[in-house]
């Protein structure tokens, strides 16, 4: 069965430290052969990687070199998730920006949009609206709203890769041998993970370690308490208004029934957790199912998907591609772009790496990851998507403060009290005028 992705989906649901003194650079380079070299840097080890996504990319890269042998070749620069925007605004610092580089939406590629970031005067990124108006390329997007998050007074300076959802994956087999049932509200959750620690299994599996994964969590719970992000950037409502406090006593509650290492955990180990059977619930984003599929490809048959309980919107995002405007070749960075959102890279997106494709692709659902269709459920019955919260806050350090206070709380380091109050004091010192 083939299946597309219409444009009124997306439109429904589509609408690092800060560096200062960052230098402009000219990268690209002319080989002696006059083959044009560029450099595109990557938060995964396209060699050593088992994740499908990242396979998928470097597939990708290795079609375009060889397609366009003598002209133009890629040269891959990687790290790992956790290292990536030092190093990145490293490079930028030392005048070697990349020509292409993967950059999350929000207030991370506001720093190399908008001046006074980590771009320098007149900004880092290349305004693509001239490209993507030739041969239509616009066209083959599903819409204008899948550019959403990377639009700036108007104009596109970054391309989006696919969409995905943060969801809650389980383990059917466990649900079922415990007596759990998917939860649909917050009380029903925890009671899920009581059935599933009194049949002798760890309820959840969370990287503590990595800051981000606790804040989206912590999103979610913000969500259903009502937290209103732009009346907190204005000043018209307070983080001491009671609902961040209610949130992270939830987060508390439910950080009962994590695993015993999860304050040292990764992120890499914790979804590990959850695909060799460790566990029985992994609160993720979609791009985990290339991890987990790629990783152990005999547990999809096992492994459910449910909205995170008790909201009625679900948290999405999309990797996107920049280009410095610096480069010496922007011509062959914008024909890589291309090959990132033709049709065989956006195929694999769906059929293989089980996220969204971003373009009007039809793909064969049958040959999918049973989860993308798990999650494709889950963007129908939502009312809408927000971003993460360290994304939808004013500024990258912002973001950072706020992952920051949620790590506090689940270590115990401060109250939930105390996280309101910190953070209330950090927006009337930083983000209000």
């Amino acid at each position: 069965m083939k299946r597309k992705i219409l444009a009124t989906l997306l439109s429904a649901f589509m609408a690092a430290s800060l560096f200062t003194g960052c230098g402009s650079s000219s990268s690209g380079t002319t080989s002696a052969d006059g083959v044009e070299e560029i450099t595109f840097m990557f938060w995964d080890d396209l060699n050593a990687t088992e994740d499908l996504i990242s396979l998928g990319y470097k597939d990708t890269i290795d079609r375009f070199n060889k397609d366009y042998e003598g002209k133009y070749h890629v040269n891959v620069v990687t790290t790992n998730l956790e290292e990536y925007y030092t190093k990145l605004n490293a490079e930028i610092q030392g005048g070697k920006a990349p020509d292409v580089f993967i950059c999350s939406p929000g207030p991370q590629l506001s720093d190399y949009v908008i001046p006074g970031g980590c771009a320098p005067a007149d900004g880092l990124c290349m305004n693509l609206d001239e490209y993507l108006a030739q041969d239509g390329w616009k066209d083959t997007f599903t819409s204008d709203a899948v550019f959403s998050q990377q639009t700036y007074d108007g104009s596109v300076y970054a391309i989006p890769l696919n969409t995905a959802a943060a969801c809650c994956f389980y383990n059917t087999e466990m649900f079922e041998a415990a007596g759990a049932k998917v939860p649909t509200n917050w009380d029903e959750m925890l009671d899920a993970c009581e059935k599933l620690e009194a049949a002798g299994y760890t309820p959840v599996t969370v990287s503590g370690g990595t800051a981000w994964c606790l804040s989206m969590i912590a999103g979610y719970l913000c969500e259903s308490e009502g937290v209103d992000l732009a009346a907190l950037a204005d000043g018209t409502a307070s983080w001491e208004d009671g609902k961040l406090e209610s949130a992270c006593n939830k987060l508390l509650e439910l950080s009962k029934y994590f695993q015993p290492t999860a304050v040292g955990d990764t992120n890499d180990v914790a979804t590990a957790n959850f695909y060799n059977e460790e566990a029985a619930i992994l609160i993720q984003g979609s791009w985990a199912i290339g991890q987990i599929n790629g990783s152990a490809p005999e547990f999809e048959s096992k492994c459910g998907v449910f909205q995170f309980p008790g909201v009625d919107r679900i948290i999405a995002k999309s990797d996107s591609l920049c280009v410095s405007k610096d480069t010496a070749s922007p011509e062959a960075c914008v024909a890589l772009l291309k090959y990132f959102t033709d049709d065989t890279a956006q195929k694999y997106t769906a059929e293989v790496g089980g996220k969204i494709p971003v373009t009007n692709v039809e793909y064969d659902a049958s040959k999918a990851p049973a989860q993308l269709s798990y999650v494709m459920d889950v963007f129908s019955n939502a009312k809408g998507t927000f971003g993460f919260y360290n994304e939808s806050m004013p500024t990258t350090e912002t973001g950072a403060y706020f992952d920051d206070e949620m790590v506090a709380v689940f270590l115990g380091d401060k109250t939930p009290a105390e996280a309101a109050a910190d953070m209330e004091a950090y927006y009337n010192e930083n983000c209000r005028q």
